[in-house]
């Protein structure tokens, strides 16, 4: 039999073997180890070094873009190009200003020269500061020639522009043709006819057409009992009263521009009409 001593030495020399229950426990413990060691390793590595500068960005560019894509060459042409536009673009700006702009030294100077750059394709209507309001009541009248059964009579002046008032009067949504075709139509008139009614130019006679036109589509709205064959039409003016309260005399008399008396052509009919027979 081994002695208490004999054992004992041999346990000093040589570990016994563990059993299945231990391996186990060895094999759980050495493996979180290992992972507890990875996992340090590696936050090691991510974390920068103070000796190694700290790159937070693709060190290689990407593609440009716009104008810096293109070459040399091709980027001078589109930066004089662009400037080009924009200079163009200031002058327009600064050509229409001066255009609405009140008379001052600088359209006293230079008007003929802003008028060129304007007319006719940047035309405006209007005026900045609106420094001329309007102080003139205008009314178009006409009149027109029937021939029916009973021969020729001449009819009463009739006041389209009255026609147009009483339709946009009441109304919440007026119609553009009652507020603007008389009314810009008779300025355009105007606009292109010295004080003799001459036209000026091809604008003096497309304006007649127009007015004519817009006449005689007037006048088919009634019935005559005849055919229209001459019309003439005339403007009424009269300047808007002083109000109560100021002591400015201003005559109200209405003053009359009559134009001639035009033949009615088939120009002259609304399209799609056959004849003047009202």
């Amino acid at each position: 039999m081994d002695s208490y001593g004999d054992r004992g030495a041999d346990s000093g020399g040589e570990s016994p073997e563990p059993g299945p229950d231990q391996r186990e426990q060895v094999a759980f413990g050495a493996g979180q180890g290992q992972e507890s060691g990875f996992r340090e390793s590696e936050s090691r590595a991510s974390e920068p070094r103070a000796s190694e500068p700290c790159e937070t960005g693709p060190t290689e560019s990407g593609p440009r873009g716009g104008i810096a894509a293109l070459s040399l060459p091709y980027q001078i042409v589109a930066a004089v190009a662009l400037s080009v536009i924009g200079l163009v673009a200031c002058g327009q700006l600064v050509m229409v200003f001066l255009h609405v702009a009140p008379s001052n030294t600088m359209t006293k100077q230079h008007g003929e020269a802003v008028d060129d750059w304007i007319y006719p394709e940047f035309e405006q209507n209007w005026k900045l500061f609106a420094p001329n309001p309007l102080q003139q009541n205008i009314a178009v009248h006409v009149r027109a020639e029937i021939a029916g059964p009973d021969g020729r009579r001449t009819t009463p002046w009739m006041s389209l522009s009255g026609e147009d008032g009483k339709a946009i009067r009441g109304s919440l949504l007026p119609s553009h043709v009652h507020q603007n075709e008389l009314r810009r139509g008779w300025d355009f008139y105007q606009g292109s006819h010295d004080n003799e009614n001459r036209a000026i130019g091809l604008r003096g006679q497309l304006s007649e057409r127009y007015i004519r036109r817009i006449v005689m589509l007037r006048l088919g709205e009634h019935d005559y009992g005849g055919t229209v064959e001459r019309i003439q039409v005339r403007s009424e003016v009269r300047s808007v009263a002083a109000p109560a309260w100021s002591e400015e005399k201003i005559s109200t008399r209405p003053s009359y521009r009559v134009l001639p008396w035009w033949t009615v052509t088939a120009a002259d009919l609304p399209a799609g009409t056959e004849g003047a027979d009202k």
